[in-house]
């Protein structure tokens, strides 16, 4: 059966500072084959996250980046065209997050980790879901606030980003935990969406001139749990409102997205976590993933029970996933990024 052209997004150069258009090309090759074992699918949604800015650095990081010239990395969801898997027929739904910024993907189902490949339900959820709240932002929101955060009834957890794809996932489970909860965000429509999703209070980083001052009128007693998916001046702000016995939980650092090769200059903190007996924790997902049946059973629950909510921002056609890249870094999406493919 004959397909059409894969189109397909190459990394050509890597960026210095925050990545721009002419860091990819978009490139047109025939739709590749499954061997013995594979699986061809047709992308439905591609997923945009914060985490590929380290994808294409040329240091060294936690996962192996894109070299240049190759198809961009990041996670799909899609459907089966052609199948060389007893287990796996056409019209079956694939996710994983090793698809590729491009249309058409051979898969090789079963492995462990991330790049495994996962059969999605389409009566659990919508599939995009399975890059959204019932994917990676999802189980990155329930480990990292459950088992790193380890929120207790009456806790403040504050958490940068927060109408972000993991923010705003974040602070519903806080409130689900018996916390209260303090949302940063950047703009006015984004602080409306937290609180219409439980937040009990919120902070606009961008139109706020002190934001130790707003963080010690919303924050009366300290923060208990501080969430981190920023870095930068956010994170140094909220280490000086540490309790004692806080739990930092580090996961992104999109504000100093622009300065990536470059060291970190800020603030330190011993001496407040000294004071504060507080712990400081970096968090990975991956180091999670044995366990993400149990979060994604747990999360559907929640969200089947209408205790969970969640918002993507969705843009439309394969040629918009630069700039919808670009949409994290400049702080214009709202919820999950997507892509529809098709």
């Amino acid at each position: 059966m004959p397909f059409p052209p894969n189109r397909r997004w190459l990394l050509v150069r890597r960026p210095d500072g925050l990545p721009d258009p002419s860091c990819f090309a978009l490139d047109t090759a025939p739709a590749p084959a499954p061997g013995p074992g594979q699986i061809l699918v047709r992308a439905r949604f591609l997923s945009v996250d914060p985490y590929m800015r380290a994808r294409m650095s040329r240091s060294a990081g936690y996962a192996a980046g894109t070299a240049l010239g190759d198809v961009m990395r990041g996670g799909g969801v899609g459907e089966v065209v052609a199948s060389n898997h007893p287990a796996w027929k056409p019209g079956d739904i694939a996710e994983t997050m090793g698809f590729g910024w491009q249309e058409f993907a051979v898969l090789t189902p079963g492995g462990v980790g991330p790049d495994a490949v996962h059969r999605i339900d389409p009566g659990v959820a919508p599939i995009e879901s399975a890059l959204s709240w019932l994917g990676m932002p999802g189980l990155t929101a329930y480990f990292g606030l459950l088992d790193v955060g380890r929120p207790r009834p009456g806790d403040t957890v504050v958490v940068s980003a927060a109408a972000g794809a993991v923010g705003q996932l974040v602070g519903q489970i806080a409130k689900l935990m018996g916390c209260r909860a303090v949302a940063i965000a950047g703009s006015a429509e984004k602080l409306a969406w937290c609180r219409s999703l439980g937040y009990d209070a919120g902070i606009d980083h961008r139109a706020t001139a002190d934001l130790r001052g707003a963080l010690k009128e919303t924050c009366p007693d300290g923060v208990d749990v501080f969430f981190d998916n920023t870095a930068g001046p956010i994170h140094d702000a909220v280490m000086r409102r540490l309790a004692v016995g806080a739990r930092v939980v580090v996961t992104g650092r999109i504000a100093l997205a622009a300065a990536h090769e470059a060291p970190e200059i800020g603030e330190r903190h011993l001496g407040r976590l000294i004071a504060s007996r507080a712990t400081m924790t970096g968090f990975l997902v991956y180091d999670w993933w044995h366990r993400r049946l149990e979060a994604l059973e747990r999360l559907a629950a929640w969200h089947h029970d209408g205790r969970l909510q969640y918002r993507e921002d969705v843009m439309d056609g394969i040629e918009h996933m630069p700039a919808a890249l670009m949409r994290l870094f400049t702080g214009e999406n709202l919820g999950k990024q997507l892509v529809r493919v098709g």
